[in-house]
């Protein structure tokens, strides 16, 4: 019964996304959603655009600092060339989980365990998620007078992601968990395959503090993307103040997270519609459409470049093969 009900929550989550998007749009008129996207100005998507190269520079420079630590030898453009990858199947996969995608590269490179990588492409995501919830808890207490119930929500958040990093820590602590759910959720036949993926979670695992600093450089990263979704605002005549906006939108980002469509498309957009349209009063179609092209330019575009890496992998592959 448990199999049948996961089986088609599998198949249905991620549809609840799409209809929170289309009924967005209807909501909205889409006769102004429309409007809105023609009062975007080229020039404004193009400054847009031009800040993508740095914003990945940096992440993928955090992302160095985790591997060094972990002991993982990738060259700064192989890094880059792979988190790129990663970032084209996380941008068509609920809850960005594709991302994972990095780790066969990451193998095909460096010929470490499949577990130490996966554990490393797991930290900086949650390394990088963290930076989003420190901006939001900053947002949360510059409008905890409108919505009270957000920094509680925020709260909760960020000590599950503590509890979960404070946990896995801890060697022993992590590794009998996964013995636990190995010997009680994987078929027999498939066993050994995981405990030989589980014993290398731990291998040269980075210290705690070490992670600071890819922390901090995750802030620079959160305010690139969101200066270049300001931008569209900007385009679109919206009178938000920048520092707000920094850090309210990730609180629409982060609702994006939740695994129940693509790339958190339509999650993210009516959460932004309401909570922007409530706050400032501002058109809620134009905020539509500034959440809609944020994704288009920092997402969409992003995985796009990342396909382009993957289709010359692929033709390598041929070629050798």
């Amino acid at each position: 019964m448990t199999k049948k009900i996961f089986k088609h929550a599998k198949k249905f989550l991620p549809l609840i996304g799409i209809v929170l998007f289309i009924y967005t749009i209807y909501a909205l008129n889409f006769e102004e959603i429309i409007d809105a996207f023609l009062l975007v100005s080229p020039f404004f998507i193009a400054i847009s655009l031009m800040l993508t190269l740095p914003r990945l520079i940096i992440r993928n420079y955090a992302w160095r600092l985790i591997q060094k630590e972990h002991k993982i030898e990738l060259t700064f453009f192989q890094s880059l060339k792979i988190f790129l990858i990663g970032y084209f199947y996380g941008s068509i996969t609920p809850g960005y989980v594709g991302q994972l995608m990095r780790v066969p590269y990451m193998k095909e490179k460096t010929g470490e365990p499949y577990g130490k990588l996966f554990v490393n492409s797991f930290i900086e995501t949650i390394v990088h998620t963290l930076s989003l919830y420190a901006m939001m808890f900053i947002g949360a207490l510059l409008v905890i007078g409108t919505f009270p119930q957000l920094f509680g929500i925020i709260i909760i958040w960020v000590v599950i992601l503590m509890t979960i990093l404070v946990y896995f820590v801890k060697k022993e602590r992590g590794e009998k968990l996964f013995r636990i759910l190995i010997k009680y959720f994987i078929p027999k036949k498939l066993k050994n395959d995981f405990y030989k993926f589980a014993d290398t979670f731990y291998s040269d695992f980075p210290k705690i503090n070490k992670l600071i600093l890819p922390v901090l450089l995750g802030i620079f990263t959160w305010i690139t993307i969101f200066s270049q979704e300001y931008i569209i605002a900007l385009s679109l005549g919206l009178d938000i103040p920048y520092l707000y906006f920094l850090l309210l939108f990730p609180v629409a980002n982060a609702v994006g997270f939740i695994p129940i469509t693509f790339a958190g498309l339509g999650t993210r957009e009516l959460t932004a519609v309401v909570l922007f349209s409530t706050l400032f009063m501002v058109p809620e179609a134009k905020i539509f459409v500034v959440s809609l092209l944020g994704f288009l330019i920092t997402d969409i575009f992003t995985g796009f470049i990342g396909f382009l890496l993957l289709l010359t992998e692929t033709k390598k592959t041929a070629a050798y093969g």
